[in-house]
């Protein structure tokens, strides 16, 4: 269900993608801080390439991430950048640390591979939810309505509505 749950988002994120010109995918939206919908995509493809990249050392540090400008100006960038993710993220679960620099201090935290891809999940949708902000400006462009919603949300709504 995780491994599903993880490509149905990373799908719809790259539907949104597909409709956007250059220019609309990096206007800044002022009700996000004047952040675009690039940088919020980017940042959530490169937590996915993270994870990913630091799988085999089994030390996974979010900070450093590449933040690459082409993922967040160009469309067709993140797209293919999505597309590899999800080519590449079915994989074992093991035991990995999370590690974390604050200040002058590093911790690491004991986790695994399912828990930082559910982790990973999370946060995309909650990007997402940014995203449909910034999408509010565009009425070009098809949006589902569950687009950034969490799955227990979804569920919640379907069971008041009967």
């Amino acid at each position: 269900m995780l491994l599903q749950s993880v490509n149905k988002s990373l799908n719809e994120l790259a539907q949104i993608l597909i409709q956007l010109s250059d220019d609309e995918y990096c206007l800044p939206c002022i009700a996000l801080s004047n952040s675009s919908i690039g940088e919020h995509s980017r940042h959530i493809i490169e937590m996915f390439q993270c994870l990913e990249k630091f799988y085999e050392s089994g030390i996974i540090n979010y900070d450093k991430r590449e933040r690459n400008m082409l993922i967040q100006n160009h469309t067709s960038h993140a797209i293919f950048a999505i597309d590899i993710v999800k080519e590449n993220f079915h994989k074992k679960n093991k035991k990995l640390l999370l590690q974390q620099d604050i200040g002058a201090s590093q911790i690491k935290i004991e986790s695994n591979y399912f828990r930082e891809l559910l982790y990973n999940l999370e946060h995309c949708i909650h990007h997402q939810a940014l995203i449909k902000v910034a999408l509010m400006g565009f009425e070009s462009i098809d949006v589902n309505k569950n687009f950034g919603v969490a799955p227990s949300t979804i569920e919640y709504r379907m069971r008041c509505a009967q």
